[in-house]
């Protein structure tokens, strides 16, 4: 600390410091008496030590160099004062001088924003630093000593065999923007510009990408929000309430037949029920001998015998050969003749051919038909398949008179979520179940084991 106020003192001394703030009293320089401390243990250094007096000495010294730039001692006397020579007389129009245009000032925030401090930015070290700096200095030094012995590099070399490019041609190609006999393209038009058009790929440099034709089909033709029938209105006709409680009806008498379809397979017959004589039967198969039938041959056949085939002689080999040439020659002749009385068949062969191409083509517009009504019908995206909506209808004797009375029925989210699945834009899904992983441990705490 001693050392630390003797700086001051030194630095005071000098002739050529001027303190903006002197806050120091000259009694403050003269040491004190105190307490002696153990200096050894750095917890008493912070703790124990005046450095008050450096602190101030070192914030007049930024005030300095933030407000002048510098040390006031080292700043000359023309940048500190400056001579007053009073007011000016004022030229005026008679005397033939033009009044000079009053300067512009600056505005009031823009002197606001302006950087108040004169102490020059750091320098950023990181911003003068090359990567691989070392790298390229000693690939540079390289470079010049090939130079000086006359070596080529291969880059160098590549440049120079490169084909020269022809610039006239090049620029009779472009363009310029403001030449009236330019073609004149509407940015805001619904036509797509060409990929082919030469000032496009000009301008851009690449080709439009192809779009595939398969994204630019919609999954589903249903709309996005379908319109209730006229029947579910609050106040609807009686006919077409009357019919959208028929559609709700045919709904449910399916769902109930399909239960019933369900409830037949699943049924049990009676006459598959055990008994107690079938069960009898059972318990006793096996136990009872029957009785042999005695017209039965007792001659013990050999079970698994393997018949052996008399060996054929030439003779039948012979005969089976001209049987098996004869039967060829049969059906030779038998399709000849056919292929002779199809010619007699034309109008009958022509008609059935027509017959056959009204078929394929009545199948064709089916099929299409049925491609059609296939669009319009969800799509099995997942394992579950598509439920649709319950119905959203009211009886005779529920119907509100007014808005006012009416009861809110269904849901906007779940109605939305199965437009979405109904449209093909999401698969259907149903919650996932909680499944837990570790069993519970039920653990009776002290305070209930004091209790019981």
């Amino acid at each position: 600390m001693a050392a630390a106020r003797r700086l001051k003192r030194v630095v005071a001394a000098q002739p050529g410091f001027l303190p903006v703030k002197s806050s120091t009293n000259p009694e403050d320089l003269v040491s004190s008496r105190r307490k002696r401390v153990n200096k050894n243990k750095k917890k008493n250094w912070a703790k124990h030590s005046d450095v008050q007096d450096v602190e101030e000495f070192l914030d007049d010294v930024r005030l300095q160099q933030r407000t002048t730039g510098g040390l006031l001692s080292e700043k000359s006397d023309d940048s500190l004062f400056f001579l007053d020579v009073g007011h000016q007389k004022k030229t005026t129009q008679k005397e033939g001088k033009k009044r000079k245009r009053k300067a512009s000032r600056p505005l009031r925030i823009d002197l606001i924003l302006q950087h108040d401090s004169l102490v020059p930015p750091p320098k950023d070290v990181l911003a003068h630093q090359q990567p691989n700096a070392k790298k390229l200095r000693r690939i540079a030094q390289k470079a010049e000593q090939l130079a000086a012995k006359g070596v080529v590099p291969r880059s160098q070399k590549r440049l120079l065999n490169r084909r020269p490019v022809d610039k006239a041609a090049k620029k009779a190609a472009t363009e310029a923007n403001n030449n009236p006999d330019r073609g004149y393209y509407d940015l805001w038009g619904q036509q797509s510009k060409d990929a082919a058009d030469p000032w496009y790929l000009q301008q851009t440099g690449k080709k439009l990408v192809k779009r595939p034709e398969k994204l630019n089909e919609k999954p589903s033709v249903l709309p996005a929000v379908e319109v209730i029938a006229p029947g579910g209105s609050y106040n609807p006709d009686f006919f077409s309430h009357q019919a959208l409680l028929l559609e709700a009806h045919e709904v449910e008498v399916k769902k109930q037949k399909e239960e019933q379809k369900i409830e037949k397979q699943l049924a049990v017959n009676k006459e598959d029920i055990a008994t107690e004589e079938t069960v009898f039967q059972e318990q006793v198969e096996g136990l009872v001998e029957e009785e042999e039938d005695p017209t039965e041959e007792g001659d013990d056949v050999p079970v698994g015998a393997i018949s052996l085939a008399a060996k054929k002689t030439e003779r039948q080999r012979k005969k089976e050969r001209a049987d098996k040439i004869k039967e060829q020659r049969r059906q030779a002749n038998r399709q000849q003749t056919d292929r002779r009385q199809q010619l007699f068949q034309l109008r009958s062969i022509k008609a059935s051919i027509k017959q056959v191409e009204q078929k394929t083509k009545e199948r064709q517009k089916q099929r299409k038909a049925n491609q059609e009504a296939q669009k319009a019908q969800p799509r099995r995206l997942g394992k579950l398949k598509f439920q649709a909506q319950d119905l959203e209808v009211q009886l005779s004797d529920e119907l509100a008179g007014s808005l006012r009375q009416l009861k809110p029925e269904g849901s906007v989210l779940k109605d939305r979520f199965k437009s979405l699945q109904k449209r093909n834009l999401i698969e259907p899904r149903e919650r996932a179940k909680f499944k837990r992983k570790h069993k519970l441990k039920y653990v009776e705490k002290r305070a209930f084991r004091e209790i019981t």
